[in-house]
Parts: C-alpha cells; structure tokens; sequence
C-alpha cells in the first residue's frame, strides 16, 4: 500500500450519518406516553416482535442452563436481555419460545447463538424499517457473541446480488458508496503505518473487500441509470495516524463508523434489499471487533450524546 498524498485526508463526516438513539428507533415501545385508559393503536410489527422475543428467551434460557459453570457468559447474558427489552411488543402476550433442548456445551450455546442470529435476518423483509434496522443491529451482535463463545468463524446466509433501484432508496446506496470511498483510502493509511506482516496482509484483505463492496454500489447505481459518487478529493483524518497503534485504531474507527452507515441502510431501502444492509452491518462489526474495538450490544446504534459533529474539508 502506498502512503497518502499529502492533498488527501480522511473525513469522518464521510462516514457519520445522523446518530439516532436506540430508544428512537424502537417504535416508543417501552415508554408509557398515552394518557391512562387511551386505546393504543395495533403494532403491526407486534408478530415479528413476537416471534424475536420468543427466539430470545430461548437463547436466555441456554445462558442460563451455563451459567452456574460458566459465569463469565454474565456479560454475554446482559446484552441478550437488552436485547430481548428493545424488541418486547406492547403487548401483553408472552411469547412462547420454541422448543428446544438447553445447551450443554459452549460449542453448543455458540451454535444457539449463530442460529438465532440467522432468525432475525429471516425477518428483516417483514418488519417496518426501523425495526428491521434493530434486528440486523441484534443479528450483528448474536454473531458477535459466537466468537466470544469460542466459534472461530462464525457465517451468515449469503447476501443476495444487489439489483436496481431508483429514488430515495438510490440516495441511500450513495450515501454507502461515498463512506466506502472514505473507508477504502483509510485503509491505505492504515496498511502505510503497520509493521507486523500479519496485519499489514489484514488490511490489505480488508482493503479488497471494501473495494468489492464500493463496485457492488456503483453497479447496482449505474443500473439505474444514476451517476456513483465519486471519491472525493479531499478526507481529513478523525486523529493523527503516526503509527501501527494509532493505525489499528483508525482501522476500528473506520468499520464502527460503517457499522452505522450500514444499520442507516437497512432502514433506508426496499425489503428485498434489506438482507446485503445486513450483510454489510454484520461484515463492519466483525471486522471492527478484529481491530479492537470494544463489542457494542447494538453495532450501528449511536446516542446524539456520542455523535460528534462533522465539518466537511474546506
């Protein structure tokens, strides 16, 4: 990888959308706004919701039956019960797990957790956007967790070929082309500074995939006859990048900042696009795991609190 130009810089505003907090994002469930005895309205999420909760108190269950000989699953446990909060309906039906023998085993627990994953992408077509956009998020972190419990690759359905759309949605995809441009250059300051040869060949597998993900955005764009952003002339780097740590960091940065880019585009584009959104959100939180990143329990949610405001390169 060659060094940067010293013209070219790296945004952060490139890869920053609106922070929106979780709490925004979950329809109001939760809150108790209306005044006593109003009828609420029908949540016609409350099906797919429903059928969340159930996979989640199964997965809870499978924490628990480990926990007595496994305590350090605590924490892995905690992010599942968050989890299980931001998708309870209004409703007062319980839902009913499936059923399904507990794990013994951590192996067994992981699989749990990669099988749950998958559950909540099944549903991604049949929920409003925004909760679709939080089942991609918990999708994210359930894969997350089978690396925690010891699986050394976890996997996800393939995502389908992205085809032509048009309007709002295309704005969308443009938003995601312009942060892999940003993230793509970013990677050339990172593979720049690296010196251990295990990372320097990490980023440059990194590199190829964002570049595979930028021509997988411009192809679905020129199908529909829109011209694909452009990479900018111009990036300013979100902190000084001196050496390998500092590399490493921005590295984590770089897919954080995509995991919400990505968790934006679930609830951006039409259902069938929804699965390679996901696909993308789930690559993000994996890769920025892999740079050190702190594990989040919902990847791609942000607070405004933690949302830094962006200026773009004069």
């Amino acid at each position: 990888m060659q060094p940067p130009s010293r013209r070219t810089f790296l945004t952060l505003g490139l890869l920053l959308t609106a922070g929106t907090a979780l709490t925004a994002c979950t329809d109001g469930h939760g809150t108790d706004s209306a005044p006593a005895g109003d009828q609420r309205r029908p949540d016609p999420d409350e099906p797919v919701r429903l059928r969340a909760v159930a996979a989640t108190d199964t997965l809870l269950a499978g924490y628990d039956a480990l926990l007595p000989q496994a305590p350090q699953l605590q924490p892995l446990r905690a992010e599942v019960a968050q989890h299980r909060a931001a998708l309870q309906p209004t409703t007062t039906s319980p839902a009913t797990p499936p059923g399904t023998a507990a794990p013994t085993t951590l192996a067994e627990l992981a699989a749990l957790e990669r099988r749950t994953a998958q559950s909540r992408l099944a549903d991604l077509g049949a929920a409003s956007p925004q909760l679709a956009r939080l089942l991609a998020s918990v999708s994210a972190a359930g894969v997350l967790h089978t690396l925690a419990l010891g699986d050394p690759a976890p996997s996800a359905a393939p995502a389908p070929t992205p085809s032509a759309t048009t309007g709002e949605p295309a704005t969308a995809f443009q938003d995601a082309l312009g942060a892999e441009h940003a993230a793509i250059y970013g990677y050339g300051v990172v593979g720049a500074r690296l010196t251990d040869d295990q990372q320097r060949t990490d980023a440059r597998t990194t590199l190829a995939a964002h570049q595979s993900r930028r021509d997988a955005w411009q192809r679905l764009l020129t199908g529909t006859g829109a011209t694909p952003t452009a990479a900018a002339p111009g990036y300013q780097l979100p902190f000084p990048v001196t050496d390998a740590p500092t590399a490493t960091r921005l590295a984590a940065h770089l897919e954080t900042r995509l995991t919400t880019v990505y968790a934006d585009l679930v609830a951006a584009v039409p259902a069938p696009h929804r699965p390679l959104a996901a696909d993308a959100l789930r690559e993000c939180a994996l890769r920025a795991h892999h740079w050190g990143a702190t594990p989040a329990p919902f990847p791609g949610f942000t607070t405004p609190s933690a949302t830094p405001s962006a200026t773009p390169t004069p």
